[in-house]
């Protein structure tokens, strides 16, 4: 479904000028940090959340956090 997506939006798909080796130490950096939360944070969030895991609910509220922090650091200090 992606290589269809890609031909018919190919807007959707295109790449800043980010280099292909900072795409995918980013992509091990997600996968590490699946693996360190035992999950994602869309499996944290929705379904951990719904079961009230007490693990998803500190760990969503952490993401959050790190992904607001993070936010303001990239687009207010760089």
């Amino acid at each position: 479904t992606g290589a269809l997506l890609a031909r018919l939006y190919p807007a959707f798909f295109t790449q800043a000028d980010t280099p292909l080796w900072q795409i995918a130490c980013a992509g091990l950096l997600i996968g590490f940090g699946s693996l360190l939360g035992s999950g994602c944070t869309s499996g944290h969030g929705i379904c951990g959340m719904a079961r009230f895991s007490p693990r998803s609910l500190v760990a969503t509220p952490v993401f959050v956090l790190v992904a607001v922090m993070t936010f303001y650091l990239l687009n207010h200090l760089a």
